[in-house]
């Protein structure tokens, strides 16, 4: 599937393709370990960062079950890199998705996470026609299901030690939300 068009403007912010400047402020995000904890990764030295950043920067198009799609997120006010939106296709039939998130700690509280994830769950529905739309988080990572559920998404999975992640049994939370759910609630 094509990338839809971009950039996607909301009040204070700008979701715009990843470009390889975006290293000086995407790095210290992703090799913070406590914004790292509930990532499936270790936090990334600079060599990591930059093949992770050249990935997102030649992803031309979404595939079922391919590489995920990042927008860096940019406030529009000042420019500033302050995290980044994903979306993994996960299947073309059924027009499924998953979305997710990672912001810089300075930015967080703020409400930047829901504006951006509103934003661009809004255009997923809308430009790649998805019927339903997930999110998963580690139950320890409150802030991350409150924003699920100030999205409107249901919890619809509760698995308790489902998998060893990071040398730790798990416990994970899965949220969706369905097109006409998301509509009703949104426009």
């Amino acid at each position: 599937m094509k990338i839809f068009d971009l950039p996607i403007e909301t009040e204070r912010l700008i979701l715009r393709r990843v470009r390889h400047d975006d290293f000086e402020p995407l790095f210290p995000i992703h090799s913070d370990s406590d914004v790292c904890r509930y990532l499936p990764y270790e936090p990334r030295d600079e060599a990591g960062m930059r093949e992770a950043l050249e990935k997102r920067v030649a992803l031309d198009r979404l595939e079922p079950g391919g590489d995920p799609l990042f927008l860096a997120v940019e406030l529009k006010e000042t420019g500033e890199v302050i995290g980044e939106v994903l979306l993994f296709y996960l299947n073309e039939e059924a027009r499924q998705g998953e979305v997710g998130y990672v912001f810089s700690p300075d930015f967080q509280g703020k409400g930047y996470a829901m504006e951006a994830t509103r934003a661009f769950m809004d255009a997923c529905f809308k430009e790649f026609n998805l019927h339903r739309i997930c999110a998963r988080c580690s139950a320890a990572n409150t802030p991350s299901w409150r924003l699920m559920e100030k999205l409107k998404m249901r919890r619809e999975a509760d698995f308790r030690e489902h998998e060893l992640f990071k040398g730790e049994w798990d416990h994970m939370y899965i949220y969706a939300i369905l097109e006409d759910e998301w509509r009703a609630h949104f426009n």
